[in-house]
């Protein structure tokens, strides 16, 4: 996928770039930014990696919460509610009726998983494609709940898969990150190399460039 996202702190816009994205299943991401596509962002399962020119480092969700949150909505998305929780014996879903999302009527289903994991989904009874999706969690430092919602918009048909161009994502009801898709292709198998990050050691990188600079 090639879109333009950008993130937003109180709904004010606080940045935002061009981003290329590669996605395998179940659980492995790639993302490109910038026009040079000269910073990159690996999710591979629960882990999550910067990798630059000097090469790749693992990033520490405990230390980022805009990271911790990404994680969380990875393990919630979308492929995975429709690819995995459906098809397991164990799990339950819930018609709960008629409701309405972003101010179109919409049906609400409720998906509960075999971890009491649930992820409701709000459908649009004309086009049967999801309108909304929203899940609950539990901040570990405060207790407090979260709600986090994506919405979804101007869908597409490509190579036969309905795919949204435009997702608003939104924590307690505050718009953070907005993105609008450029292209979309499938079945394009991207190397194991782009899933691939190369740990650098930062340590003997910080004594390398103490020598370089006496």
């Amino acid at each position: 996928m090639e879109g333009r996202y950008g993130r937003f702190h109180n709904e004010v816009l606080v940045g935002g770039t061009v981003f290329f994205r590669y996605w395998r299943w179940p659980d492995e991401e790639r993302y490109e930014l910038t026009k040079e596509r000269d910073v990159v962002e690996l999710y591979l399962g629960d882990k999550a990696y910067e990798v630059t020119f000097r090469g790749s480092h693992e990033l520490d969700p405990a230390k980022d919460d805009n990271l911790r949150q990404a994680l969380i909505r990875r393990h919630y998305s979308l492929e995975r509610v429709l690819r995995e929780w459906i098809h397991d014996p164990k799990t339950i879903l819930l018609d709960e009726g008629p409701t309405l999302a972003d101010n179109k009527m919409a049906e609400r289903i409720t998906i509960i998983n075999g971890r009491d994991e649930a992820v409701s989904l709000l459908i649009s009874p004309d086009t049967h494609l999801p309108i909304q999706k929203s899940f609950t969690i539990r901040d570990p430092k405060s207790r407090d709940r979260d709600e986090e919602d994506e919405i979804y918009d101007n869908w597409r048909m490509v190579q036969g898969i309905n795919t949204p161009y435009s997702v608003v994502l939104m924590h307690n009801g505050e718009i953070v990150r907005q993105q609008y898709l450029f292209s979309a292709s499938y079945n394009t198998a991207p190397p194991d190399s782009y899933f691939t990050p190369i740990l650098i050691n930062h340590e003997r990188e910080q004594k390398k460039n103490e020598q370089k600079n006496k």
